[in-house]
């Protein structure tokens, strides 16, 4: 089954689903946050899944981040776009059951965001984790509020601050990652950690989950989501999202 860009198989008790542009390395276009929506509600509402698993197509990327190809510099169109693209990836936080993350390969920006919003992270040993938007004169929207309580409060201002890209090994010695495993057995780890999941008792699970992401998604969220659009109308930022489009290195006033 499709819905949109991203894939939906059930397998067992497990929804496995497949952000699946790959030449374009998974961005997060329009497609795929449509189709991540609906493939996660349809997972959520489904009485026969009891364990999601979230990966990317192809063998480079899980998710390489925002798709700013087409991105406009008015309020309107910023504040509305950040917006979805926060609820989107909160949206593994905010479902029931529990969500692994099976990260393939590149898993930057709004990638790594979806990563930590998911409740295990599996990786293969190619996966690399970053926060890069600093590049282009912007911070990570969702990250910003996360990577605090995830890794500290120094090492969350490190990684937001020079946006340089971190091998899967030095995720996991940060607690970003659950553990590292070789590539090709990246979705038998995931599906064997989705079995041992299922195999408990279900009210417990999702009272465990609710209970430890109670905090998530109040206040936080929503200053993100009313601060972050400032952030655009810089004259750092507008370089930034101009010279990623035109492949050169920004400078920066």
């Amino acid at each position: 089954m499709q819905f949109d860009s991203v894939d939906y198989e059930i397998k067992g008790t497990t929804a496995l689903i497949t952000l699946n542009e790959p030449d374009k390395l998974n961005a997060l276009s329009s497609g795929i946050r449509s189709g991540l929506i609906t493939a996660l509600t349809t997972a959520d509402d489904d009485p026969a899944v009891r364990v999601i698993i979230i990966t990317g197509a192809g063998e480079k990327s899980f998710c390489a981040g925002a798709d700013i190809s087409g991105f406009e510099f008015n309020s309107t169109y910023i504040r509305e776009f950040m917006s979805k693209v926060i609820d989107v990836l909160a949206l593994p936080e905010n479902v029931t059951k529990p969500v692994i993350a099976a990260v393939n390969g590149f898993a930057f920006g709004g990638g790594f965001e979806i990563a930590i919003a998911c409740d295990f992270v599996i990786a293969s040993e190619q996966a690399k984790f970053g926060v890069p938007e600093i590049q282009l004169g912007l911070l990570p929207g969702f990250a910003i509020v996360r990577l605090n309580e995830l890794v500290g409060r120094q090492k969350a201002k490190y990684l937001s601050m020079l946006g340089e890209p971190m091998s899967a090994q030095e995720a996991e010695d940060l607690g970003l990652v659950l553990k590292v495993v070789p590539h090709d057995e990246l979705l038998t780890q995931a599906f064997a950690l989705a079995e041992k999941l299922a195999s408990k008792p279900q009210m417990a699970i999702r009272y465990a989950k609710s209970i430890y992401n109670r905090d998530l998604g109040g206040a936080d969220i929503t200053y993100a989501k009313d601060a972050m659009p400032f952030l655009f109308t810089d004259d750092d930022a507008k370089e930034g999202v101009t010279a990623f489009r035109e492949k050169r290195k920004p400078v920066f006033k």
